[in-house]
């Protein structure tokens, strides 16, 4: 498979509330693959397919998958006189993995290049109680290398910072930034073009939302869920392989290689029984490599479409990611594969 359209995704920046260049580019990798296409107040990207297959006398059931185009990053909350850059965090970010990043101070007037660290004293002149201390988020800063009346002049309150660091391509890997939750936007177009290239089709309607604002809240799922009063939700999201140095293995919840790990309960929703037997009923029909997942911690889209409106039955899934949100995020490229395929062939069998 070329993942050339994944790396575009994840270069790309966009935090919770600042998704639009993601938006722009996916809405024309789309084209031609949905009847109607809508952003939303919450500036999700609603997407419809009419059921390509019906049944006389019946009405197709409403289905609803929702990828999150928003990765993790900054707002600038202060400007000081010396040009450094004061950050608040938009979504969850462990202190350990920011020391010496590179980063994108994204604004108005076009994008900056700068470095993320901490206050406090270099290793030459630390002590070892300095050198074991993790700061906090609030204690890191931008350095753009410009003069403090540039920086002031170019940056405001409310411009944003992302991680500025390449995809890169193993033989049996991808690694980037921005996987959680690019893949899953690469995972609901991939899936959809199978879908209109099969003879089959598939005789659900089918609601496609990349939404806004999952890794501060499920916000945008949750406009995007209450509009779409769909039957079934799909929640397309990362899932965790701790199979990894270190981990017990009671804990790794996935493991690479394994296929597309089914969701069974996350911190955000349990889910439908049913659509679990039927996801992994279809997965080894049609030889799809599969493996069940609880996460103890941490939730994804489908927990807001299982309790929009009158409710609806959900199902998650999506690859083991190892190293979750930082800039070496890691998942098996036949992990993703399996991914995509399960996806198509349960919409199709909806």
């Amino acid at each position: 498979m070329n993942y050339g359209l994944l790396q575009r995704l994840c270069e790309t920046a966009g935090i919770p509330g600042r998704e639009e260049r993601v938006r722009a580019l996916v809405q024309r990798e789309i084209k031609g693959l949905f009847d109607t296409v809508t952003t939303d107040a919450m500036g999700s990207l609603i997407c419809t397919r009419r059921a390509t297959r019906t049944r006389k006398g019946t009405t197709p059931r409403r289905v609803l998958v929702a990828a999150h185009m928003d990765e993790i990053g900054f707002y600038v909350r202060h400007i000081d006189e010396q040009g450094y850059l004061w950050l608040n965090p938009a979504g969850g970010f462990d202190p350990r993995n920011l020391f010496s990043r590179r980063v994108m101070v994204v604004t108005d007037d076009g994008d900056l290049y700068g470095v993320l660290n901490p206050g406090g004293k270099p290793i030459h002149i630390s002590s070892e109680a300095d050198r074991n201390k993790v700061p906090g988020t609030e204690e890191f800063f931008v350095d753009l290398g410009r003069e403090g009346a540039e920086v002031r002049k170019r940056v405001q309150v409310g411009d944003f910072v992302v991680m500025n660091e390449p995809f890169m391509e193993t033989p049996l890997k991808v690694v980037s930034k921005a996987l959680d939750n690019r893949m899953a936007v690469f995972t609901a177009i991939e899936a959809v073009r199978k879908l209109s290239r099969s003879k089959s089709g598939h005789s659900c309607e089918l609601v496609v939302a990349f939404t806004t604002q999952e890794e501060v809240g499920l916000r945008g799922a949750q406009v995007a869920a209450n509009n779409a009063s769909a039957e079934i939700g799909i929640g397309l999201d990362v899932n965790l392989a701790c199979d990894t140095p270190g981990i017990p293995d009671n804990q790794r919840v996935t493991k690479q290689g394994l296929g597309v790990a089914v969701m069974i309960q996350d911190s955000s929703m349990i889910s439908d029984i049913e659509l679990v037997r039927q996801s992994c009923k279809l997965a080894k029909k049609h030889g799809i490599p599969h493996q069940r997942a609880v996460l103890p911690r941490g939730g994804q889209d489908a927990g807001a479409i299982q309790r929009s409106g009158s409710g609806a039955r959900c199902v998650a899934f999506g690859p083991g990611t190892r190293y979750i949100h930082t800039v070496t995020e890691m998942v098996h490229k036949s992990d993703l594969d399996s991914t995509i395929e399960l996806l198509a062939v349960l919409i199709g069998d909806l």
